[in-house]
């Protein structure tokens, strides 16, 4: 059947995701085929009523055949590309900003397609649609040149607002939100930010013992409000739960944070694993991505809960007298600048250094401190709950490592017979040319042992970090100058924990931080 061009355009989104794991989902189908019938002509949607009568198979070999093209490309045609990409980045790329040429983030707007969404999405499956110059806010000073909107089109508006760091913004159709063009995290503006957030975390390191001690003595207080408050305050500070914020009845998907936490989310065990007072918590918090944890409280948290929980349903309120705002008016008061967020920065960097501290030994190899760097990253992520699905490429390139690890063995256990042969030899007939002989063997197999071993080491950090993702933490609430650090202190390259664009956005740290620096 050959389709209109609009929906012969959102059939190809379709089809080009038909080896993805979302296009088995009901929701996914679902609101894809209601979007997709939106596309079509009155015509069409006589004929096609059903989704499982349709048969994307041909796209989808249409595209595959097309990144297999595009694969094959000789090295001349790839080189063409990778410069026109360039030239675009030149011309689009790069902004003035107070007189310095600054890179831009990402100054591409996403092109239409399917809204996948991070976890169990109620929305997945959704027509994106194409952002049109009609959509877009451009922000520049009066005096510069304004960018050209493409010919027969116009920018939804121009305007001058230097309080605000975005250079362009439009809202998206599926959420409502608002996407914003940005500078590259490695300008001088967002530099400055992110130093500034981590020393407001470290600001709160000299405060936090006083302000426990303030939370824990509310946990008895007459004042039902500040129970509450002391109460998510501390699963705030021992849990890195994110605050959590007010929703409009019925927005996206039902995720929560620690002062929108409903009854139903919490269960009390007054013995479990072998401890006391232990709290089950289970919710969707951020894009949809299921917290499950189970620790022992202290005793006058666990009453408390008891008493908040009584009487009430299911789904409702746990904190019933407290906001996000309330909480972060009352943060404010007790540091300035102090937020929920401020917790999760000063927790996961303190967990980190403390980690780091505990794991490392000087006498290791590279390879194994760069494991044990990963451990304490792990430990961290895992406060934070930054989870990942296993990667679909998982098992392949694990079997690869476990082959190469395989040969390696095989390479040793030869090595090994070759030397003690030529130990023998040695013993035999003596002289420089056999002892040469010998040490080549003895430097050989040595070789071997520490290849063998960096492998072994590969695979135990793959095996360990399949379902965590670690890089949310060291981008965003790590403070870069711990590992950085710690890099100088034990003589690891930095490149082996930060990437050349990681090392970019973190620049400023790594002038900044010498050996002996304490978070």
């Amino acid at each position: 059947m050959k389709l209109s061009m609009a929906a012969e355009e959102v059939a190809t989104f379709y089809g080009k995701m038909l080896d993805h794991e979302y296009t088995t989902k009901e929701v996914f189908q679902n609101n894809f085929f209601s979007d997709w019938r939106k596309e079509m002509t009155v015509e069409e949607r006589k004929v096609i009523k059903h989704l499982d009568k349709c048969d994307f198979t041909e796209i989808h070999r249409y595209f595959v055949d097309k990144a297999t093209a595009q694969k094959a490309l000789p090295r001349e045609e790839k080189q063409k590309l990778k410069e026109e990409a360039e030239k675009l980045q030149q011309e689009f790329g790069y902004c003035i900003l107070d007189g310095h040429r600054e890179k831009i983030g990402n100054f591409k707007t996403e092109p239409p397609g399917l809204f996948r969404g991070r976890g169990d999405h109620p929305k997945m499956g959704m027509l994106k649609r194409r952002v049109m110059p009609e959509d877009v806010i451009i922000n520049c000073s009066r005096d510069s040149k304004i960018p050209e909107p493409p010919g027969g089109h116009q920018w939804k508006e121009v305007r001058s607002d230097n309080t605000v760091t975005w250079l362009a913004a439009w809202t998206e159709n599926i959420q409502n939100s608002i996407k914003y063009i940005m500078l590259n995290p490695s300008s001088k503006l967002k530099g400055e930010k992110d130093w500034q957030k981590y020393e407001i975390a470290r600001r709160l390191k000299g405060v936090v013992n006083e302000i426990r001690s303030l939370y824990r003595a509310d946990w008895k207080s007459q004042d039902m409000k500040k129970r509450q408050r002391a109460v998510a305050l501390y699963f705030i500070d021992k849990l890195a739960l994110r605050a959590g914020n007010e929703k409009e009845e019925g927005e996206a998907a039902d995720t929560v944070g620690c002062c929108s936490l409903r009854v139903e989310h919490v269960q009390l065990h007054l013995e479990a694993d072998g401890h006391q007072h232990v709290v089950e918590l289970d919710f969707l918090g951020k894009d949809s991505i299921r917290y499950y944890n189970r620790v022992p409280v202290e005793k006058p948290v666990y009453k408390n809960l008891q008493l908040f929980m009584k009487n009430k349903d299911p789904g409702d309120d746990l904190f019933d007298r407290l906001t996000t705002t309330s909480l972060n008016r009352h943060l404010q008061d007790l540091m300035d600048g102090l937020t929920a967020k401020v917790f999760r920065t000063y927790n996961a960097s303190v967990t980190l250094q403390e980690q780091l501290q505990a794991l490392t030994h000087a006498e290791d190899s590279v390879a194994a401190k760069i494991l044990s760097y990963n451990r304490a990253n792990r430990a961290v992520a895992i406060l934070c709950n930054h989870q990942r699905t296993t990667p679909k490429t998982f098992e392949k390139s694990m079997q690869n490592l476990q082959t190469k690890i395989k040969a390696k063995k095989e390479q040793v256990a030869e090595a090994k017979v070759e030397l003690k042969r030529a130990k023998s030899d040695h013993k035999t007939q003596g002289g420089n040319k056999s002892r040469s002989s010998l040490e080549k063997k003895r430097r050989l197999l040595e070789k071997l042992q520490e290849q063998l071993a960096r492998l072994s080491t590969q695979a135990t950090d793959k095996e360990e970090n399949k379902q965590v993702a670690l890089g949310t933490s060291k981008l965003n609430y790590l403070d870069p100058r711990i590992s950085i650090a710690w890099c100088k202190r034990f003589g690891v390259p930095v490149e082996k924990i930060y990437n050349k664009t990681q090392r970019e956005k973190f620049a400023w740290a790594l002038d900044m931080a010498g050996e002996d620096f304490e978070f």
